[in-house]
């Protein structure tokens, strides 16, 4: 009877780590270093456009190392570099002839630092990002604690950024933004083939948030945001095929509520590969101080009416703050290569338009927005 137990009791814990792993964004560890060490490195293409206009286009290089130090201890850390190049909308989605095209380089890199115990682990991280007018360095300690008999984990976890903020267009702009982030979350192995997890996190930030390149643009200079995260894996024995599930909700001082449903479908082809195609649908309100492109008729745009001789408080054209809905789809193709080698190619398609918002209108006089999205990666363990 002893040994049944402790068989079933090993049965149980192999279960939720094997469903965490094919789980994205969940982290369940046996509490222990990997054995193993890994790399990565993944090349992301991205291209947005809207009717009639390329916009934006980011090429991104990015590469990551696992390294276990020892039974306790673990490292890991990543390094990417972002070309960026293009134009965005001065306001609303209107891009004038005296909007410039723009060119920038983004670089970011983080490091995290795990040790583990029984049944727990403690990680520390510290993050930065760098480039000519935005500059940003983060820290963050999360922890975790298994139960009994590892069905059930608990994480918690705090953060602080910094943020340092200029304008090409502004030499003499030299703003600070400070974000401090809570989370707990919980994840739950419901059975040796079904696994969920909730996460609920929230931000309180302070300093500037307008967006120095848009005219008018004044934003609050506190912002509160909440985000609500469940997630659910179901395993298909029969098929060998594993449906991962989610669902987002998000809400902020701004006045913005979000909702996101996500499902991916991981499909094993043969031995070696795997198909995984993924839909999300994302539905948001709009800022309070969000307006709509209606503007002076004397002033011309991008001035609402009323702006000179009643000016307020807060406003934004920002489209990313107006109301709208989009739709993602996906396909990603993994192969292993051999015991120790992989690779992967994913392409992602989304689509923005301000009648997709769900259960309300969305914002009027809105372009269509459209971006692809083609990521290629090869890893390896040592």
């Amino acid at each position: 009877m002893a040994a049944t137990d402790a068989r079933s009791k090993s049965d149980r814990a192999g279960a939720i780590i094997a469903a965490a792993l094919a789980l994205p964004g969940v982290q369940v560890h046996a509490e222990n270093a990997p054995e193993r060490g890994e790399v990565a490195v993944k090349y992301l293409q991205y291209q947005d456009s809207q009717p009639g206009l390329k916009r934006i286009s980011v090429k991104a290089p990015s590469i990551y190392v696992l390294a276990p130090l020892s039974p306790q201890w673990a490292l890991e850390g990543s390094l990417v570099s972002d070309s960026v190049s293009g134009a965005t909308p001065r306001y609303h989605s209107a891009i004038s002839g005296a909007t410039p095209r723009m060119s920038d380089e983004r670089k970011a890199g983080d490091v995290k630092v795990t040790r583990y115990f029984e049944r727990s682990s403690v990680a520390v991280g510290v993050s930065r990002s760098h480039e000519h007018d935005y500059d940003s360095t983060a820290v963050s300690i999360d922890a975790g604690f298994s139960s009994d008999d590892n069905n059930r984990r608990w994480s918690i976890g705090l953060g602080y950024a910094s943020d340092k903020i200029g304008s090409t267009n502004d030499a003499a702009l030299h703003e600070r933004k400070h974000t401090t982030e809570f989370a707990l979350g919980v994840t739950q192995a419901l059975s040796a083939t079904d696994l969920v997890q909730v996460n609920a996190t929230y931000n309180l930030g302070h300093g500037f948030y307008s967006d120095p390149y848009k005219e008018p643009d004044i934003r609050p200079r506190v912002r509160k945001q909440g985000i609500l995260l469940a997630r659910w894996n179901h395993h298909f024995e029969g098929l060998g095929s594993t449906l991962r599930s989610s669902y987002r909700f998000y809400r902020d001082s701004f006045g913005i509520q979000a909702h996101t449903l996500g499902a991916e479908w991981v499909q094993p082809v043969g031995a070696t590969v795997t198909l995984t195609p993924s839909l999300r649908l994302y539905s948001q309100s709009a800022a309070y101080f969000y307006y709509d492109p209606v503007y002076d008729p004397d002033v011309g745009a991008p001035y609402p009416p009323g702006y000179f001789t009643n000016p307020p408080q807060f406003i934004s054209p920002d489209q990313r703050l107006s109301a709208f809905g989009g739709v993602t789809l996906g396909l990603k193709l993994g192969v292993k290569l051999s015991p120790d080698w992989s690779a992967d190619i994913k392409a992602e398609r989304y689509e923005q338009r301000s009648d997709w918002r769900i259960g309300g209108n969305g914002s009027p006089g809105i372009d269509p927005f459209r971006a692809t999205f083609v990521q290629l990666g090869v890893a390896t363990k040592f």
